[in-house]
């Protein structure tokens, strides 16, 4: 199951929806002169719930067959996932066995947990931090000396949650250079481009331009990260 939320907005007083993310409170002041009204809400006994028994893996594509999955499930909990391993190079080796791509000078000492590894490409030179979880159903690919924090979630899935639920996925890019910090989410079929920073606690959503730095749930502008660029 994905964990991130895909197409929610919010209705501001002219009735469209922004980037905010949050719904109107109850009770909202009616609109000012020259703006156009809100439509009411529906009552709750007439939003529909859609029947979780009917979702189905949309484009979702295994890759492996179910033993495969079965054995590396075994292998992340007692290998990657495991404190009590502080050892690099025993992760590198247990995710190259299982299908990643993974480049020279990466640190990995900390526990971690990667759904699909025949998903995943990491550069050079790359730290991966406490309890990152990287929940690749699509292809996730992460270039040289980027920086993944404790504690982010990285999923390259969510749910069509206007239908049925179907699973959908798309692949995530992370350019060379970026760092993603603590307990940021990095949403389906986002780039964040080369030496880009995301601030801790973010949620990205779209994808981000080379050089800056993120912050915010939704993920927005805040400055460029090298002075040089104006």
């Amino acid at each position: 199951m994905a964990e991130t939320f895909e197409g929610i907005g919010r209705l501001g007083s002219s009735g469209s929806r922004d980037e905010a993310g949050e719904a109107p409170p109850a009770g909202a002041a009616p609109p000012q002169p020259g703006q156009t009204p809100q439509a009411a809400a529906p009552a709750s006994a007439d939003i529909r719930v859609i029947d979780l028994s009917r979702a189905g893996k949309g484009n979702y594509i295994g890759r492996r067959g179910k033993l495969v999955q079965t054995v590396w499930y075994v292998m992340e909990t007692c290998v990657l996932d495991n404190r009590l391993l502080p050892l690099s190079a025993l992760r590198v080796g247990l995710l190259r066995l299982f299908g990643a791509k993974v480049g020279e000078g990466c640190r990995l000492v900390h526990p971690m947990r990667v759904k699909a590894p025949w998903n995943l490409e990491l550069g050079d030179n790359c730290w991966i931090g406490v309890d990152v979880w990287i929940y690749n159903q699509a292809p996730i690919r992460i270039g040289s000396n980027v920086c993944i924090s404790q504690g982010a979630f990285l999923s390259a899935g969510s749910h069509d949650m206007r239908t049925n639920m179907d699973l959908h996925v798309a692949p995530i890019v992370i350019e060379d250079g970026a760092w993603v910090s603590s307990k940021c989410v990095v949403q389906m079929g986002v780039t964040i481009g080369r030496s880009a920073v995301v601030t801790p606690l973010s949620v990205v959503h779209r994808s981000l331009e080379a050089g800056g730095v993120y912050g915010g749930n939704p993920c927005r502008f805040i400055r460029w990260r090298f002075q040089e660029r104006t």
